[in-house]
């Protein structure tokens, strides 16, 4: 095994300057591309010679990553949510309404390559800036699209939108190991993941609250004010992200960094892909995690006609229940970051959050069949969002585990194509399960998907490369 010594970039090496001493930073590097030590000598001489900093205003950071983040997915739910009140006002049928969900979905996996580029060659502050850029944009679109002949620019609109979830999902895992230190760095990527589902549970909450029933000119005026509220954000958000955001800290803020950083910095990125896509262990975990978040996903667009099949003129209840969901994921996510960032037991963690959801899931689709009460819909729909939901930065996490020194946009970016692929496919065959056979179907389909997922996690050897080279200099 051989040692090499490399010295940080004449730029920060100026700011690093001791006593008139350069500061060198010692990496050792294996056939796997995965930091050992060699020796405990040299494990004490990394420590003393690599400097690092963890700076205050990464939470501002990660602040503004989580706004824009939440304005995006809000756009994702905020029409099917409403989907008896589209058909009403646009003349179109729930399918096509679907199709505002789906869009995210689709757009996501022809453009996760060159979104992927653009976060590693270019850094996170243009990576967020075409997110935000373009959430605000879709945003602004939609507000031409109240009228009844329009639908068409609504979607127009929502594609938009959809360009620009791709360059602001993947950013949690990336944001975290940027800005924070080895013992937050899940804790991070979980607030991160916590963006998205405060948005997706606006998106539940809000749009039944400000689009009535009524008549058509009723319901158009209650689209025409929740399209310029959220237009109006995400403009805001725009603004603080061209003033306020950073790529990165001037010091990096754990050694593991330091070596994530120089092994990169020359990586053909079409290489790093064959490497991660021949990682036998994350493929396992790509087909796992794409089946949960996949059916998460659609599960989430056929809720409002799930719903109002059992408790019709429910609207507002169907956004309330899918707020439940959410909540209790966000919940379930940061619970999950803290369970990782102390014990480190990565598969153990992903496997039994996995089978909590099979187990949620298994009430969820039996609920209406033995208690009518919307109340008991509540209770199991929660127990879903629970394990389904925060399983997003548990598999995030271990993603970067066993993908490590590649880069986490790449490993988290496929992740989330994986789950876009199935989403489409959970989304287009749930929705003609309901339609033609009725909810058990549908979300028996989806609880079996999810045992099978579940069970498939077992074979995930936990090698866990990112916590073997913190380990090896601490």
């Amino acid at each position: 095994m051989e040692t090499k010594t490399t010295e940080i970039p004449n730029s920060d090496a100026d700011r690093l300057k001791k006593n008139g001493n350069e500061i060198h930073v010692f990496h050792i590097c294996t056939n796997e591309s995965v930091p050992e030590v060699e020796s405990k000598n040299a494990t004490v001489e990394q420590q003393t010679l690599t400097p690092t900093k963890v700076y205050g205003r990464r939470w501002l950071m990660l602040l503004i990553f989580v706004l824009v983040s939440m304005m995006n997915a809000f756009q994702w739910i905020q029409f099917s949510i409403i989907t008896s009140l589209l058909i009403k006002y646009y003349g179109v049928d729930s399918q096509t309404v679907n199709w505002t969900s789906l869009v995210y979905m689709v757009v996501y996996v022809p453009l996760i390559f060159p979104g992927a580029w653009v976060m590693d060659k270019m850094g996170l502050r243009v990576t967020l800036l075409i997110g935000s850029f373009g959430t605000a944009a879709g945003a602004w679109i939609k507000v031409f699209s109240v009228a009844p002949d329009r639908f068409y620019v609504a979607l127009i609109g929502q594609t938009m939108a959809a360009i620009s979830q791709v360059f602001i999902l993947s950013v949690p895992p990336n944001i975290a190991a940027t800005w924070f230190g080895s013992n937050q760095v899940s804790s991070a990527c979980s607030i991160g993941v916590f963006g998205n589902q405060l948005g997706v549970a606006l998106g539940f909450l809000l749009p039944p609250i400000l689009v009535k029933d009524g008549t058509i000119d009723e319901i158009g005026n209650g689209l025409s004010l929740m399209f310029y509220i959220v237009a109006g954000v995400c403009t805001a958000l725009l603004i603080a992200v061209i003033v306020g955001f950073q790529a990165k800290p001037p010091i990096p803020p754990s050694v593991a960094r330091y070596s994530n950083t120089s092994s990169t910095e020359s990586t053909n990125y079409s290489q790093s892909i064959k490497r991660i896509l021949l990682n036998r262990d994350y493929v396992i975990l790509l087909v796992t995690y794409g089946i949960n978040v996949g059916a998460f996903y659609a599960m989430s667009t056929l809720l409002n006609q799930t719903v109002l099949l059992h408790f019709p003129g429910q609207e507002e209840s169907a956004g309330q229940i899918g707020l439940t969901i959410v909540v209790c994921g966000m919940a379930g996510s940061v619970l999950g970051g803290i369970i990782l960032d102390r014990t480190h037991k990565f598969k153990e963690t992903t496997l039994a959050v996995y089978g909590l959801a099979v187990v949620g899931m298994v009430a969820y689709t039996f609920r209406f069949f033995n208690v009518e009460l919307i109340a008991v819909t509540f209770v199991t729909a929660g127990a879903v969002g629970f394990f389904m939901t925060g399983y997003l930065p548990v598999g995030f996490e271990f993603a970067a585990e066993l993908t490590y020194p590649e880069p986490e946009g790449t490993s988290s970016g496929l992740l989330n194509a994986s789950a876009q692929v199935f989403g489409v496919v959970f989304t287009i065959l749930g929705g003609w399960l309901l339609t033609d056979y009725g909810d058990l179907v549908c979300n028996g389909t989806l609880t079996l998907a999810l045992l099978i997922g579940a069970i498939v996690t077992v074979f995930i050897r936990p090698k866990l490369r990112r916590q073997k080279a913190v380990n090896g200099f601490q």
